[in-house]
């Protein structure tokens, strides 16, 4: 799609709502003219006070104008957002009536619409946040709903924590073999044995010197998650050696909860578990993504639904106080009768969180670059609707709550990725992470580290990040203690 800009630069909220409402359009930047069907003029006007925006939209002969204004105020962090609002809102407008179609997300965009529905019930409660939801941004009845009760989740997550909190994530880049939808930075340790050893020497060295700059700038590990790739495809001495490792070196007197992503059913063995129990691991995820044997082998994984059980049933019997476990609406071959048909089977198996993840056709994943892939066909919007439908009324009706949601880029139809808990059993990790209620000191290579704080009433948050693959994790020394000490730079007293 033709997009011209007139009077601003605000290039990355335009394409957040183009994605949203156009997600098989890519932009191209320039003049629009007579032989572009479909284009978009953006044209900001601002003064001192105030913001708006004009978009004149055209697809396929149809054409449509919106304009929004919105009043400006606060710094320039502030003016940022408002700016990007206020183009939100007249893109989604102008696009609304030229498609006759609204996503349901309405005009949010972004990771984060908890982050939007957590500022409405602060300012003015849940009715506010209800009704903004629904006359501002178009949220649908059924999201409008997700976002307010996620964002309720964040705020009882809020008041527990104390001012040196942060969290502790730790990365394992292994897995057995990479699924077709996966863009995640791992490598099969088929092809990569050799450098789990080297990793893990690498890991505890940058343990050893992360625990001693926590314990002297006074933080608190409040949660710990160690994810990947997939942690269990270590060995249980392994496990047990990274552990140790970060019992020695981290307090975790102020922890909460100790999570590991045992992910792939056909990496869980007693041994491991016993491993992680004798270190005090207190959730454990299993992830199947379907208990459907045919949609099992169109992403590429080799363990079958009877592995999901029995994997299960040696998780249940090692007692582990939270399980959760994760499926995806919109695999390959998969129908709104087979997922429902998985999420009914993870029901009877016990677990008190449930994630349901949305299919993200990730760039980097093998289901997106191949065009001839024997990946098999991917349900539409549709279909992923009544999956999606089904998982809500079903967790619901067995006492689950939402309690964490994103977004993610090229997703079907636009959802969401939604944690379900029963009552007492949410993840604080996955409410911290999304809600940014703290930093979080991600080792490992992949790590991506959050410094969360603030500068007067305004937000200050920084990122730095590990190198992603395992050999240049372990070589590059330098990366790794460069991060450590930006972290320390930013929580110095």
């Amino acid at each position: 799609m033709k997009l011209q800009l007139v009077g601003h630069e605000e290039k990355y909220a335009l394409e957040q709502s183009l994605l949203a409402l156009l997600p098989d359009e890519r932009p191209v930047y320039g003049t629009v003219g007579a032989e572009d069907t479909r284009w978009a003029v953006v044209t900001m006007h601002e003064d001192a006070e105030r913001v708006k925006f004009v978009t004149e939209l055209g697809y396929d002969g149809k054409t449509a104008r919106s304009a929004y204004a919105y009043p400006l105020s606060g710094d320039e962090y502030a003016r940022e957002g408002q700016r990007r609002h206020a183009l939100g809102l007249s893109f989604f407008a102008a696009a609304r009536d030229v498609l006759g179609v609204e996503p349901p997300w309405g005009s949010l965009t972004g990771v984060r619409p908890t982050k939007v529905a957590l500022a409405l019930l602060r300012e003015g409660g849940r009715e506010h946040a209800e009704r903004e939801l629904a006359e501002t941004y178009h949220v649908t009845p059924a999201r409008r709903r997700l976002a307010i009760e996620a964002a309720e989740a964040g705020l009882r997550a809020a008041r527990e924590l104390a001012p040196n909190d942060i969290s502790l994530y730790v990365g394992i880049p292994f897995c057995p073999t990479r699924c077709a939808y996966c863009s995640f930075v791992s490598q099969s340790v088929e092809k990569s044995f050799a450098l789990v050893e080297p990793y893990l020497d690498a890991l505890c060295g940058e343990i050893a010197e992360a625990g001693e700059m926590v314990r002297a700038l006074g933080l608190h590990v409040r949660s710990f998650y160690m994810g990947g790739g997939t942690p269990t495809t270590l060995t249980a001495a392994q496990l047990d050696r990274l552990l140790t490792a970060l019992e020695a070196h981290f307090d975790f007197a102020s922890l909460a909860e100790l999570t590991i992503e045992a992910g792939r059913p056909d990496t869980i063995e007693a041994d491991k578990l016993a491993a992680l129990r004798a270190h005090g691991v207190t959730r454990l995820s299993v992830n199947p993504q379907s208990m459907n044997d045919a949609v099992l082998r169109a992403i590429g994984r080799r363990h079958t639904a009877e592995d999901i059980r029995r994997a299960m049933a040696l998780v249940k019997s090692a007692g582990f106080a939270h399980v959760n476990m994760d499926l995806i609406a919109g695999l390959s071959e998969d129908t709104p009768e087979s997922f429902a048909a998985s999420l009914d089977e993870c029901l009877s198996m016990g677990a008190d969180n449930i994630t349901v993840h949305t299919l993200s056709r990730k760039r980097g994943s093998r289901i997106t670059l191949s065009q001839d892939a024997p990946e098999g066909r991917l349900p539409d919007a549709e279909a992923v609707a009544r999956m999606l439908d089904y998982a809500d009324a079903a967790l619901r009706k067995h006492g689950y709550a939402p309690y964490y949601l994103y977004r993610q880029k090229y997703m079907s139809g636009s959802f969401e990725n939604v944690g379900w808990t029963l009552p007492g059993a949410e993840s604080l990790y996955n409410i911290y992470i999304m809600e940014e209620l703290h930093g979080i000191l991600a080792l490992g290579a992949g790590g991506s580290t959050k410094m969360v704080g603030r500068d007067g009433d305004a937000p200050v948050i920084r990122r730095v990040f590990n190198a992603n693959y395992p050999k240049e994790y372990i070589e590059l020394a330098e990366k790794r203690r460069a991060n450590l000490d930006a972290f320390r730079a930013f929580y110095a007293p």
